[in-house]
């Protein structure tokens, strides 16, 4: 290459990224210019799309633009992940996400469309909560030490449902049933609405799964709750005790959803972006929502979310790993 050629390149080059660096501070100062799409990875009515829908309006007034919530379910949350992770990155096309697409399906799958560490970055923790042992009515036990010695008086005879596999219901199963070293039998579900109905009707024994899907059967009997798997007691079960207080210390299992974006974002509108949800978060109406439903308001940075991001990946990384879980 002649010293002509290389100047040429390297000016070409230059004048790229240039224009690079003016479309990204040009759609961070018109930030917000349209719509913006939160992109759900679950159905309607789910955990994931119950925290979008509670910050979809207030966003829309804080913002001065309309906030679309769309589901795009498949492949455990994974269709969603890969939309936004490939989205324009000008902020306009946001993740609401749960654990699975971002912490706990990359040790899952062998191999997948996107990669949620380089592809993805955080904005903000929304809420976080409590999942909860839960026992069909006819089960002999009323605590999780009567629970622990009945599936060890009867091994491969109880089973705990989930709503499939990889879900937080299956993998904080996995870890209870890898902390107690109880010999149980794993039955998947195709969504948390059918593993707790089977539950409900006497076909599965067991469940542990986030408090919005269960509290209404357990405030009307049809299900007898245990314990919680938070460190601390859930505002929606305070007489209720955690697993780590019941005699597996340090047992803890988190329901979560967060938002996250593409992660060429400029951090100009990531910034404006934590501080408008948080900012709605912290709204009364929207904490009395989330409150109804069982899980607290988090409204973290984004520095705050990554860290916490980085925990939960180690640690489900490893549940998968010793119990032996894979899709593909």
């Amino acid at each position: 290459m002649t010293a002509l050629v290389k100047q040429r390149s390297y000016a070409g080059a230059a004048a790229g990224w240039s224009l690079c660096l003016c479309a990204a501070l040009v759609s961070a100062q018109e930030f917000p210019s349209r719509p913006l799409r939160l992109v759900v990875g679950f159905p309607p009515g789910g955990g994931a799309d119950g925290a979008a829908r509670a910050v979809a309006q207030k966003l829309t007034e804080s913002l001065g633009q309309a906030v679309v919530v769309d589901n795009r379910s498949g492949a455990g949350g994974n269709v969603a992940a890969e939309i936004v992770a490939h989205a324009v990155a000008d902020g306009h096309t946001l993740l609401v996400t749960s654990p699975g697409p971002v912490v706990i399906n990359p040790a899952l799958y062998s191999s997948l469309p996107y990669d949620p560490q380089k592809e993805l970055a955080p904005v903000t923790l929304i809420a976080a909560g409590a999942n909860v042992l839960t026992v069909h009515p006819a089960v002999q036990a009323n605590n999780v030490q009567q629970l622990m010695a009945l599936a060890r008086s009867k091994p491969d005879t109880l089973n705990y449902a989930s709503s499939g596999i990889g879900t937080i219901p299956h993998l904080s199963g996995e870890l209870f049933r890898i902390a107690a070293r109880l010999p149980v039998v794993h039955v998947a579900y195709k969504g948390a609405g059918a593993a707790v109905i089977d539950v409900m009707a006497g076909r599965a024994d067991y469940i542990l799964v986030s408090v919005p899907s269960v509290l209404t059967q357990i405030r009307a009997k049809r299900l007898r709750a245990l314990a919680v798997t938070t460190l601390k007691r859930a505002a929606a079960l305070p007489d209720l005790p955690t697993i780590d207080e019941s005699g597996l210390p340090g047992y803890e299992s988190i329901a979560w959803w967060g938002v996250m974006a593409p992660a060429a974002v400029p951090m100009s509108v990531v910034s404006t972006l934590n501080r408008t949800i948080v900012k709605s978060l912290n709204a009364t109406e929207t904490r009395e929502r989330l409150a109804t439903e069982g899980v607290e308001v988090a409204g973290t940075t984004p520095a705050q979310f990554g860290d916490f991001l980085k925990r939960e990946t180690a640690k489900w990384a490893q549940v998968i790993k010793t119990a032996g879980i894979r899709i593909d």
